[in-house]
């Protein structure tokens, strides 16, 4: 990886923060590592989400091709380990194209190539961007009637209030005319089920959580001292969000990019933000938008939702 100016500067800024607002970008979780962490969270009994979505998706797999139509291009935000979307191109009819993008190339190209192998009739176009600013689409052979934005695994949550719905204006230009999203959303209930699927017994999460800073230990030249550092995560029931930080259990300073930062004993740096939504709530802000939620599935507990988005 090469480091720039302007992420060193970055995350100096968040990290020279006032006391207990120390903040450092989720996106320094995804390292290889860190992917391998996140991967066995997604494993993990507590953690209700991935297979929650899996079910959702599988059960009502007729309904969501209904509405996708043939002939479609399947444009899916922050391409990962592609499980999820394999549901879509297994039953999806006449696909004109599937587009991953994310803004890791090599992990991308990687992982286009696997589901060439697999999907050898998918016409298959992987893009390296930032999803969270426009970027360019390919041209497929076939033109697609609609393109549909698929963003699983409640991403969404990882946003503030402001950035979501910066994103969701994004998904809406790259949706384009007769567009569409589908997109998983993780929804408000019982606390504890919430704050277990983040402090899991097996401590993968507070693992994943401390990785980042092994990674920017690694990848930026920082000397944090990892195995100082306690994972934290509570539910905020009042925002409707669980808060993910690490806990400095000594006064320490760290050297990143030529720079000091100092950060106190029982200093908290906030790493994560995973916001829980009311159907009623996500609504709005994918109207704020310009997207009108045609059809909502979720599981028989409500813990988690599935969503089809339309584009007003």
């Amino acid at each position: 990886m090469n480091v720039s100016g302007e992420q060193i500067r970055e995350l100096l800024e968040g990290l020279k923060k006032s006391e207990n607002e120390k903040e450092i970008s989720p996106k320094y979780f995804y390292d290889e590592r860190g992917s391998q962490l996140f991967d066995k969270i997604t494993r993990l009994p507590e953690y209700y989400p991935t297979d929650t979505e899996i079910d959702i998706m599988r059960s009502n797999i007729d309904e969501i091709v209904e509405l996708i139509g043939p002939k479609a291009s399947i444009i899916e935000f922050g391409a990962g380990s592609s499980v999820k979307v394999r549901i879509l191109l297994e039953n999806l009819r006449e696909l004109a194209a599937f587009v991953p993008v994310d803004i890791s190339e090599d992990h991308l190209l990687a992982a286009a190539e696997e589901m060439r192998k697999e999907f050898p009739d998918v016409p298959i176009h992987p893009v390296a961007a930032d999803f969270t600013k426009p970027f360019d689409l390919p041209s497929p052979e076939v033109t697609p009637i609609r393109n549909i934005v698929f963003f699983p695994g409640s991403t969404i949550g990882n946003f503030t209030e402001d950035d979501a719905l910066e994103l969701l204006k994004v998904m809406h230009h790259e949706a384009g005319e007769g567009g569409a999203l589908l997109i998983g959303v993780d929804l408000q209930k019982d606390p504890k089920i919430i704050e277990d699927a983040y402090n899991d017994s097996q401590g993968v999460t507070a693992e994943f959580n401390r990785n980042m800073l092994r990674h920017l230990n690694r990848e930026f030249g920082a000397d944090f001292d990892v195995s100082s550092f306690k994972h934290d995560a509570r539910y905020d029931e009042d925002e409707g969000r669980v808060v993910l930080r690490l806990i400095s259990e000594k006064r320490q300073a760290v050297n990143i990019g030529g720079e000091e930062v100092t950060i106190a004993k029982n200093e908290g740096i906030l790493t994560e933000y995973s916001h829980k939504y009311t159907l009623e709530g996500f609504a709005a802000m994918a109207a704020a938008a310009g997207f009108r939620v045609e059809k909502v599935w979720t599981d028989p507990e409500r813990l988690f939702s599935v969503q089809f988005l339309v584009r007003d």
